[in-house]
């Protein structure tokens, strides 16, 4: 067992595309259950192949998305299911569907995407601090890592990490795109970084200089497909194999080749997740 996984869905990356000279690339943010719902989960993941990703982290959003989520990581060998509520359903959170999600996250590698979202009128603060908090104790108590969704709310997402205690099982605070303090403060929780598609942005400033002052073994790339598609592309959805121009981007900002930086990554994100 690793992590309260079977050998099989813990040794992924190891098994995936990993040789001397080109290490896998490992989402650790993407629905590929978007891509299971319209047809195309296999035909993504190939392509995703392709382009060197070999493991994969599929997050939950709401209660009734959990059954396709396992659908996905059931056929996906390289996957594996973060089942949780993220705070646009915080409302479905009450004491049968933690149960639900106790029971869940004894076949998964972390609890997400939770956390809170002051872009949202509904749900309102109160219930998405209820909803993230019990995620929070439920992750902590089944020793499970959690990923954080956080919009304009990252000082009270990090004081309520502090009162969970969430540095006790740590995690990946999901998009990061705050300021250098809060990734600071989420690197002495245990959190790593998710860097995704804004990294690629031309007119991304902040992000960048946050990448080139935190430690490097703090730093994973997602893509958050379908969302979050990253510069230059002018598609209507992103895609896996997109993680690819993320690397890049962010090879060049740590001054490493793509190689480095994928096994850099891919180390940061398997130890983050204890996998």
């Amino acid at each position: 067992m690793v992590n309260g996984l079977p050998e099989e869905r813990g040794s992924v990356v190891a098994s995936g595309v990993m040789s001397a000279d080109k290490p896998p690339l490992f989402d650790t943010h993407v629905h590929l259950d978007y891509f299971h719902r319209s047809g195309r989960l296999e035909a993504e993941i190939d392509r995703a192949k392709q382009a060197g990703v070999g493991a994969f982290v599929v997050p939950g959003v709401s209660r009734g998305g959990w059954r396709g989520l396992f659908a996905v990581v059931d056929r996906v060998p390289e996957a594996q299911a973060a089942p949780g509520i993220h705070p646009l359903h915080a409302d479905q959170w009450g004491a049968d569907t933690e149960v639900e999600l106790a029971g869940l996250l004894g076949r998964s590698v972390a609890a997400g995407e939770i956390g809170l979202d002051g872009f949202l009128e509904t749900p309102p603060p109160a219930v998405q601090e209820r909803a993230f908090r019990g995620q929070l104790r439920l992750a902590v108590e089944m020793k499970r890592p959690v990923l954080i969704h956080c919009r304009k709310r990252a000082g009270r997402v990090l004081e309520i990490l502090r009162q969970e205690q969430a540095q006790r099982v740590g995690g990946v605070f999901h998009g990061f795109s705050a300021s250098a303090e809060v990734a600071n403060e989420a690197i002495r929780l245990g959190f790593a970084l998710g860097i995704g598609g804004v990294i690629t942005y031309p007119n991304a400033r902040r992000l960048p200089e946050v990448v080139r002052q935190v430690p490097p073994e703090w730093l994973v790339v997602e893509t958050d497909a379908p969302d979050m598609l990253p510069h230059p592309l002018r598609d209507d959805e992103n895609r896996p194999a997109n993680l690819a121009l993320i690397v890049g981007r962010l090879a060049a900002l740590l001054g490493l080749s793509e190689a480095e930086t994928a096994r850099l990554t891919t180390a940061n994100a398997q130890r983050v997740l204890g996998i």
